[in-house]
């Protein structure tokens, strides 16, 4: 006489029906006292044993009771919804649109137990065709991640992705700097509009665009204070930017930057500019205090600096498509570096968490003698315009994290 199992086992019977084993085992109970029945099947006795065996080493091994449906697409879909629910929303649809693009058309009807480390090591060879490095790092990043946040709840038992290197990728699109004629031919068209005191002030501060975008008058100081001791200098405070939470990328990011008389200048014309936009807006501004804003006063968003930019590199006489707004803050590294600006200094200037060599690596394109740094080389650079009154050099630029006290 045939054993009974023991409870727990689970069983094993023919169903008539559907002519197959069927291997079944509770593997727990509803809060309302149900039980919880995991089913597998098989074509044959041994088969359906072999499923209940595998049954059961989940439920013993902690896994979910109902997950073997439970596909790529639907572990990345849930990490998309919850996963991701303190970052940017900009963040978030760009995650979601390579997901949609890259990850989910190749990967998501996969059966998430039945996904392999050989599976993911081809999906990236074929995606390393078309895709940069850095792309393919963030779609492996999204299935990394998707998978941890499953296995977090018992979906799966280990994250094969972790078992995977990243492939390298097409070369992506090169950063590149402005010449010294080209930035010379930027800075006389970027005159009498708001897009062009922005590009003064990025590529004469090396001020990143999420940082000039978050700008406001309260923290820009266009007298400084020439009667106090020490002296202070007209001057900007970087100390907000527009990513979540209004922080800068990194603590060295906050800093405080003089400014060149030719941002002064730009900037004065611009605030009176502003201010005559803002009396005929009449109710229509909304007011944020923003340096650099919509003709309603809300913030720009990165499509109206790309197309702001453009007009005036076109008007320079380059071609507007080879060039983005983050590389004049490229072209503001590179323009100290050729004058002779020691790269520790560039690093305060531009504020690297990572000092002079992620400055080094990823922004200088040349190497120097040590001469000057900052402001006082983009007043020798890029001289005021001929006014009625002479202006000197400026001093030497202060930058700092918090300002000092000449500064307050």
């Amino acid at each position: 006489m045939t054993a009974r199992r023991s409870r727990g086992d689970g069983g094993l019977h023919w169903d008539e029906t559907r002519q197959r084993w069927i291997a079944s085992v509770t593997v727990g109970y509803t809060p309302s006292g149900k039980r919880i029945v995991k089913r597998g099947s098989g074509r044959t006795k041994t088969e359906a044993r072999n499923k209940l065996k595998e049954l059961v080493r989940d439920h013993d091994d902690g896994l979910a009771a109902s997950q073997h449906g439970y596909t790529v697409a639907d572990a990345v879909n849930d990490w998309l919804d919850y996963g991701l629910s303190a970052r940017d929303q900009n963040t978030v649809a760009t995650r979601r649109s390579l997901a949609n693009q890259h990850v989910i058309p190749a990967l998501g009807a996969r059966k998430l137990r039945d996904l392999s480390a050989e599976d993911v090591d081809v999906w990236l060879a074929d995606k390393s065709k078309t895709l940069s490095t850095r792309t393919l790092q963030d779609i492996k990043s999204i299935v990394r991640r998707a998978i941890t946040r499953a296995q977090a709840r018992d979906k799966i038992k280990r994250n094969v992705v972790l078992l995977c290197e990243t492939p390298t990728g097409q070369v992506g699109r090169p950063s590149k700097a402005l010449t010294l004629p080209q930035a010379q031919a930027l800075v006389e068209h970027a005159t009498d509009s708001t897009m062009g005191a922005y590009v003064l002030l990025s590529l004469l501060t090396g001020a990143r665009t999420e940082e000039l975008r978050a700008l406001t008058w309260s923290h820009v100081n266009l007298d400084g204070a020439p009667t106090a001791h020490p002296p202070v200098l007209p001057h900007m405070m970087v100390w907000r930017s527009v990513r979540t939470g209004g922080d800068t990328k990194t603590r060295t990011s906050r800093r405080t930057l003089a400014l060149p008389q030719r941002c002064i200048d730009a900037l004065r014309e611009h605030r009176t500019r502003q201010t005559a936009i803002r009396t005929l807006a009449k109710g229509h501004w909304t007011d944020h205090d923003l340096v650099f804003a919509s003709e309603a006063g809300t913030p720009l968003d990165p499509a109206n600096v790309r197309r702001g930019f453009r007009r005036i590199a076109a008007a320079a006489g380059l071609n507007a498509k080879d060039w983005t707004p983050r590389e004049l803050r490229h072209s503001f590294v590179s323009l100290l570096s050729d004058e002779g600006v020691p790269i520790e200094h560039i690093a305060r200037l531009v504020g690297h968490a990572g000092g002079s060599a992620v400055t080094e690596t990823v922004y200088r394109k040349q190497l120097r003698p040590v001469i000057d740094d900052g402001a006082t080389v983009m007043n020798r650079v890029f001289p005021a315009r001929a006014r009625s009154h002479s202006v000197g050099h400026s001093p030497r630029p202060q930058t700092a994290e918090r300002p000092g006290p000449e500064l307050r």
